[in-house]
């Protein structure tokens, strides 16, 4: 299913997949990111942590050059992406991304949601496309909604749809932005176990999370960011069981 690890061309796997550095971000008078950095390598799984307002979807949408920032370096795979003369398809050939709105086409099947990039974009054979896009809507657990439109199934099930949607575009980097945030607790466990999987088969990750158990369990890195910093990282059994940081403390006070 897989197309392999397919790097531009100049970078190396001794390089990290992602390198954020010194990234600063402002809507108007507001400054949403000071001075952002950390890196990701190949097959890690980094979560963001953080209160609301702390800049944990903003960062991620700049790693997929959804949103330009002013100052600093995102680099994927060596691609410089606040680059003004970047070639965005040529980005997003290897990064995937899952929101909290699934944004699925409504008057298209499953199946058909999944397919439609890998055809149109990547201008791939209709009948290799179909056969994958069947074996990831099973990989996703939802083998037997190939025909079923996003209106009939239900909130997880289409956030499920969602990342068989990305996945087919093959990336090398997935993010997801608080893709649990809009689910029914009951919808929630089946799309964790998705990019649990993912994430076992050595995918590299960037999730915003609200789930701490989650974060805990298949995390390489946390970081907890605050007001636009990074106020405390480390692994997730070190993060956990002694934060340093008095911010950090209070607020996983509040959630634990």
């Amino acid at each position: 299913m897989s197309r392999g690890f397919d790097p531009p061309t100049g970078w190396t796997q001794d390089q990290p997949l992602v390198a954020i550095d010194d990234v600063h971000k402002a809507f108007g008078e507001v400054e949403v990111l000071k001075g952002i950095g950390f890196d990701v390598c190949k097959g890690e799984v980094a979560c963001i942590i953080g209160p609301s307002g702390a800049g944990k979807s903003t960062l991620i949408r700049c790693v997929n050059a959804l949103v330009p920032f002013q100052k600093g370096s995102i680099k994927v795979l060596g691609i410089e992406v606040n680059d003004p003369h970047l070639d965005k398809l040529r980005l997003r050939k290897h990064v995937g991304m899952v929101f909290q709105q699934y944004n699925l086409f409504p008057h298209r099947t499953a199946l058909q949601n999944v397919m439609m990039a890998p055809i149109l974009v990547l201008k791939r054979p209709r009948t290799e496309v179909e056969a994958e896009a069947y074996a990831l809507l099973k990989k996703v657990r939802l083998e037997g909604k190939e025909k079923a439109y996003p209106g009939e199934m239900s909130g997880g099930q289409q956030q499920r749809v969602a990342i068989a949607r990305s996945l087919a575009m093959h990336p090398d980097l997935m993010l997801f932005d608080e893709v649990t945030a809009a689910l029914d607790p009951e919808t929630v466990k089946e799309v964790l176990l998705a990019i649990r999987q993912l994430a076992e088969e050595g995918m590299t990750c960037i999730l915003v999370t609200h789930e701490m158990s989650f974060a805990r369990e298949v995390a390489s890195h946390i970081y907890f960011t605050d007001r636009g910093v990074i106020v405390e990282h480390g692994p997730p059994a070190e993060f956990f069981s002694a934060p340093r940081d008095a911010r950090t403390r209070a607020f996983l006070s509040q959630i634990l």
